[in-house]
């Protein structure tokens, strides 16, 4: 199925080095100083990577979460910082002219990003009580091993939104982890530091969803540093892959909603008799594949305003080049 940067894609093979190929990220090689992340079509469902392509899907990861960076630049959160330079298919080929070639694999689903060394951590925030959340607190009572307030149901809005952080696991399940497991991994300083900036991430995230109609029941963040110290906000940010969107005329209290995002997906998996959550993933339909693409299609239209081919990539405020003074994101100098 043809999209507007070229076929639905498993892979993309750019002629960069590759560092790091996930379930569905590629990360190449930009430099000594950056990175170029690049997402494919792929689509994991109980950790097992999907034969098919979702057409679109990864030209929706990169564009919101373009969208979302150049928002929350101007949020006004204290020190906020983030890795991305530039989601413009121009002004990357300026930086990796290589690229010319096969511009057709990656524009509109690359994001060209600063070094940064990650921190081993996710960053969860939930305003509901969904998920692995649920699922624990209905076994034991608690989160991450911490007790939450008796008599709570699934789906329900916590008081305030909690921090959760997780495990960041390179294979299988990432696994929650009290703030104690944070300060032990990486120090006290940091690990509120991160706290910090999560929790008004989705507090900003969370407001400009609800004014659209949708729910942020929770989502994962991840941080890096840079050489000089500074902490960046850096992979994909409040994309229907890390987050979990709410049509907010479809919650209520003591079920699970409809989700803005794989769900398709997981609905037909779960009617798979004999599967057992395992590679080799059965197929999915077509019809499961074509309505997994309109729900990613949905929550841009929703928060956005416009169509994804409507949705242009941003110039970055915070994406000039401390060396040279010059902004890769729209080739203007800057006092």
């Amino acid at each position: 199925m043809a999209t507007a940067s070229g076929e639905a894609r498993l892979r993309c093979d750019l002629p960069l080095p590759l560092l790091h190929r996930g379930k569905v990220r590629e990360m190449y090689e930009a430099g000594p100083d950056h990175l170029l992340m690049v997402a494919t079509d792929r689509i994991s469902a109980f950790d097992v990577v999907m034969n098919e392509p979702i057409p679109r899907k990864g030209e929706v990861l990169t564009m919101l979460t373009a969208w979302w960076l150049a928002r929350l630049e101007r949020s006004g959160i204290p020190g906020f910082a983030h890795h991305a330079v530039s989601a413009d298919p121009e002004r990357i080929l300026e930086q990796l002219p290589e690229l010319g070639d096969s511009r057709d694999r990656w524009a509109r689903r690359a994001l060209l990003v600063r070094r940064t060394a990650p921190f081993p951590v996710e960053c969860v925030v939930r305003g509901y009580l969904s998920g692995s959340a649920w699922r624990e607190y209905r076994s034991e009572g608690t989160l991450a091993g911490e007790p939450l307030a008796p008599g709570m149901v699934e789906s329900g809005r916590f008081d305030t939104p909690r921090f959760s952080p997780a495990t960041k696991a390179t294979e299988g399940h990432d696994e929650n982890i009290p703030f104690g497991g944070v300060v032990d991994r990486i120090g006290a300083t940091d690990a509120a530091r991160l706290r910090e900036l999560s929790l008004a991430i989705y507090r900003f995230g969370a407001e400009v969803a609800a004014e659209r109609g949708i729910l942020l029941a929770d989502t994962k963040f991840e941080f890096g540093r840079t050489p000089e110290g500074r902490i960046l906000l850096i992979d994909e940010v409040l994309t229907p892959d890390s987050s979990r969107y709410w049509p907010e005329e479809g919650w209520r209290e003591g079920g699970t909603p409809p989700s803005l995002d794989k769900q398709p997906v997981r609905d037909y998996l779960d009617g798979v008799e004999g599967w057992d959550h395992a590679p080799p993933a059965p197929p999915l339909p077509d019809e499961v594949v074509l309505a997994t693409t309109e729900r990613y299609l949905e929550i841009v239209r929703r928060l956005t305003g416009v169509e994804l081919d409507e949705l242009e990539p941003p110039a970055f405020e915070g994406a000039r080049d401390p060396s040279s003074g010059r902004n890769p994101s729209s080739g203007e100098e800057r006092a």
